[in-house]
């Protein structure tokens, strides 16, 4: 039957003027609508101007009814893009479409648009429909029951038309809508397209819905899909993994398997070894590369990218380096991907030298390095003080085209700051700006903590106050840099009153903002004031380190509390915390001063043993305890005789 014969269906069903049996007034009535209706189509049928239809259809607008748009919409000589630039039209006027474009109307609209092929209009006007009710308040699941209800529409167009407006009410995050239309579908026998449950699928996943993801897969197993695809399977999985759920991810993966439902590829393995591998569990990695070794799944470049991570993250440089000798010995292409993972690593563990040899690896065999690998190489060899080096590969990213981001500009103004090149910082931080990167929280806070170690302390303020002029809201680090600041200038005051405006201001402080304040008080001579602050230290969750106890021990052996000191180092060594340099250098200069020789040579004994090399104040001390030993030594003689 054609699509035209279905819409005459449609029209015979209007009261006619020869079968209606109402008064003379409703007959009077319906004539004028088919009078009103015949000149509309006349107008859009035979006007070649666009603003003289406008302007033609805008005086009669007033009089348009529900029964005058049925009529057009069903006549066979108005073409779909006639009918479609009337709804247009009606929209557009702000009419009140509730009334003259109802829930049949739509549909017809809709059947025309579909035999034409229209089908992007279709999901144009169903967007409107579904996002905004269209002010009749037609939900999803009332057009497709009515869709239904009507058994005038072709079996294929109602079908499709239910899988359009299931992807709409996906596109919308209408999921509750999405799963009304899916059962109502599945229950009258028709199918929704796997690749449409996919576009749910993914938006539930980006909403981070894993259950309601979970729960509409399993409803798709169920309802007996022809195929679902291996990435249907594999999202699931990678929602789940997201959501710290890795066991349940796995059980559904064995499960699908098992049953010859779907069969995990390649990508699936590697969405599960990546989760087990940012858990840093042991067990769940071997797992799943025993399971692809007896399933035959041939490891990819992503497999062997993560397990380069996997290794390189558990401290073993070997391991990755073995894997990446492997991927060599099987011939399999390494990306850029790898590459950079393993330069960027290498970086890590100070090895230069081969990230470097990698990074010259890359240009003979073609591969082209992207801002990560610069941006890694860059990163390591400015932390290894090579700022020349930083420079070249800086010079040869512009040369290649490669795109500087903030990052890079970071990476390079913070090894020019430890190297107390801070000139450079700031000339660098202008060319970054030149080029229309915006600085960051990070770049300021470099900035200032360079100009800091340098005692420019009032540029440093300038910096920071800079940047939040500019609209970058400070960090705790900005906030620590501040009070360090007025801890160096002495002025504890202003640099307490900004630790304690810093919880105002939601910022929670660090170890280090409250080490900063206890080396402040420590050297001051308020002891008891930098114990308050190691106390309120713990009692928000923070652990006091090595620089904590460093700090009061020094503030201790200051005051002349040397076996508070003690007190305090042996209670730092029973935590596990290992002094450094600093720490034995306070106390043995604590306790020579005090005459304690033995004491003080034998943390000298313990601070060798533990590969610390001490400094000249350590020797000056030792030397002092000796002298003052032999002159208590005197004075005890003196007084017995």
């Amino acid at each position: 039957m054609s699509s035209h014969n279905s819409l005459f269906k449609i029209f015979n069903k209007l009261p006619s003027s020869s079968s209606s049996s109402s008064s003379s007034s409703s007959s009077i009535q319906h004539q004028l609508q088919l009078q009103l209706a015949h000149n509309i189509l006349h107008i859009l049928n035979n006007s070649k101007s666009m603003p003289a239809t406008l302007e033609l259809l805008h005086s009669l607008t007033p009089s348009i009814t529900p029964s005058v748009t049925h009529l057009l919409l069903t006549h066979p000589s108005l073409n779909p893009h006639k009918a479609f630039s009337f709804f247009h039209f009606l929209t557009a006027q702000h009419h009140p479409i509730s009334h003259t474009f109802d829930l049949e109307a739509h549909l017809i609209l809709f059947s025309r648009l579909f035999d034409a092929r229209k089908f992007a209009s279709i999901k144009t006007i169903l967007n409107t429909l579904v996002a905004t009710h269209a002010g009749f308040h037609s939900s999803a699941k009332a057009i497709v029951s009515f869709l239904y209800q009507c058994d005038y529409f072709k079996p294929l167009f109602v079908e499709k038309l239910s899988d359009m407006l299931f992807r709409v009410c996906a596109d919308n995050r209408l999921f509750h809508e999405a799963f009304q239309v899916y059962d109502y579908v599945q229950g009258k026998g028709l199918v929704i397209e796997e690749r449409s449950c996919f576009v749910l699928l993914i938006a539930l996943k980006k909403r981070g819905e894993a259950d309601f993801c979970l729960r509409f897969f399993r409803r798709m197993v169920e309802s007996g899909c022809d195929q679902i695809e291996v990435q249907s399977l594999t999202l699931v999985i990678d929602c789940l993994c997201k959501k710290g759920e890795v066991e349940r991810a796995m059980e559904l993966m064995g499960e699908m398997a098992s049953k010859g439902i779907v069969k995990p590829n390649a990508y699936t393995y590697n969405t599960l070894l990546n989760a087990y591998v940012g858990r840093k569990d042991r067990r769940g990695v071997n797992d799943v590369l025993r399971l692809m070794e007896e399933e035959g799944v041939v490891r990819s470049v992503t497999t062997y990218n993560i397990l380069i991570q996997w290794y390189a993250s558990c401290g073993d440089i070997g391991g990755a380096e073995n894997i990446f000798e492997e991927m060599r010995e099987r011939n399999i292409e390494m990306d850029v991907y790898v590459y950079s993972s393993m330069i960027r690593w290498n970086c890590r563990f100070r090895n230069i030298k081969r990230a470097s040899a990698l990074f010259d690896e890359m240009s003979q065999k073609s591969i082209v390095p992207n801002a990560h690998t610069y941006g890694a190489l860059i990163d390591g060899v400015c932390k290894a003080g090579q700022m020349n080096a930083a420079e070249i590969l800086l010079q040869e990213m512009q040369s290649k085209g490669v795109d500087l981001n903030i990052v890079i500009f970071n990476t390079m103004m913070d090894g020019y700051c430890k190297r107390g090149m801070i000139d450079e910082a700031l000339r660098l931080q202008v060319i970054m700006e030149r080029k229309g990167i915006v600085g960051d929280v990070f770049t300021y806070n470099i900035l200032a903590s360079g100009l800091c170690k340098l005692q420019r302390y009032e540029e440093a303020k300038w910096t920071l106050s800079t940047m939040v002029e500019k609209g970058v809201a400070p960090n705790v680090v900005s906030c620590t840099t501040f009070i360090e600041i007025y801890c160096k200038e002495g002025n504890l005051a202003q640099a307490e009153w900004l630790f304690r405006d810093m919880e105002k201001k939601g910022l929670r402080p660090n170890v280090v903002t409250f080490n900063t304040l206890i080396d402040a008080y420590s050297k001051k001579e308020k002891v008891n004031k930098a114990h308050m602050l190691k106390s309120e230290m713990v009692a928000n969750g923070l652990m006091p380190d090595v620089y904590t106890y460093t700090s009061l021990i020094h503030g201790e052996c200051i005051v002349g509390r040397v076996d508070e000191a003690m007190k305090l180092f042996n209670e730092m060594l029973s935590k596990g915390i290992t002094g450094n340099v600093a720490t034995y250098t306070s106390i043995i200069s604590g306790l020579s001063k005090q005459g304690k020789a033995d004491e003080a040579f034998k943390l000298y004994d313990q601070m060798i043993g533990k590969g610390l090399t001490p400094d000249d104040r350590v020797f000056t001390a030792l030397v002092g305890s000796l002298h003052k030993s032999s002159s208590n030594g005197a004075m005890q003689q003196n007084e017995y005789r």
